[in-house]
């Protein structure tokens, strides 16, 4: 808990602003690269999968059964990893269908319709609001992991930013074509990506002051629960509606294999 929280800040500040990077596609590109976006998605879910059930899970359990007893630790840690569950599952469920920034389309497909759409306005900016939604507790678990131990902060952070990328496309280009600027297209995107750091500044300024080794297990498992929610339910299935369903799988394995040879590497 001695580590500075600089490299947990900036590390929520890089995975925020890989919205930034969306936007930039999204002016720059005329059409979705479907099998490299398919691929991160799948790397993207495969380093949170393996983390959290190799590194998070199995540190919360073992911190809470040291502070609390074998049998109500693992009980603790069951409870905790199922609340982070809960938590973003409420979160993604108050945030309408069609404005939900996990809705995969293609870029394309987005600039097509948004020429025939008169409210695109509105959609951007409600877009904007469900990411910056989705972000908060995302930056959170970014800055907790990496409070313990940076090296793992770093894996997250970068699975995180990969994640982020289709959500700035989609914030991007219904701003834009509302407004034909792309200034403002891009400074709605960037706010939407401040939300990651600024859960990370709510998680120093009210969860560390009261941090214990009992609550970092309970945080652990519920970052576990968060993320393992995040590859299964936007992920992966954002990934198949890209079409490229096996070229995610492949990038699921790599982001696997990738995060438990350098957990070796870097012991």
């Amino acid at each position: 808990m001695q580590n500075s929280i600089v490299l947990p800040l900036l590390l929520t500040l890089f995975a925020g602003l890989a919205t930034v990077l969306g936007s930039l596609i999204a002016f720059l590109s005329s059409h979705t690269n479907r099998r490299l976006l398919s691929f991160s998605l799948g790397l993207s879910a495969g380093v949170m999968i393996f983390v959290s059930f190799v590194e998070l899970y199995a540190e919360a359990q073992a911190t809470l059964m040291a502070s609390a007893g074998e049998k109500a630790g693992m009980w603790m840690t069951i409870a905790s990893f199922f609340g982070g569950m809960l938590l973003i599952g409420i979160i993604d469920k108050l945030v309408p269908s069609y404005e939900n920034p996990h809705e995969a389309r293609a870029l394309e497909d987005m600039k097509a319709s948004t020429t025939k759409d008169g409210k695109l306005m509105r959609m951007g900016v409600l877009t904007s609001l469900a990411i910056a939604i989705h972000n908060f507790p995302e930056g959170i678990a970014t800055f907790m992991a990496a409070v313990e131990n940076p090296t793992l902060g770093i894996a997250i952070a970068v699975a995180i930013a990969i994640h982020n990328i289709p959500e700035g496309i989609a914030v991007s280009v219904p701003v834009y074509f509302a407004t034909g600027d792309k200034r403002k297209a891009f400074w709605i995107s960037f706010l939407s990506g401040i939300a990651e750091p600024a859960g990370a500044l709510i998680a120093y300024l009210f969860l560390m002051p009261f941090m214990s080794p009992f609550l970092m297990g309970c945080v652990f498992a519920m970052v576990a629960g968060i993320m393992v929610f995040i590859s299964l339910d936007e992920l992966l299935p954002a990934a198949h509606e890209y079409g490229e369903y096996h070229v995610a799988i492949y990038g699921l394995i790599a982001g696997m294999g990738i995060m438990a040879v350098s957990l070796v590497l870097l012991l």
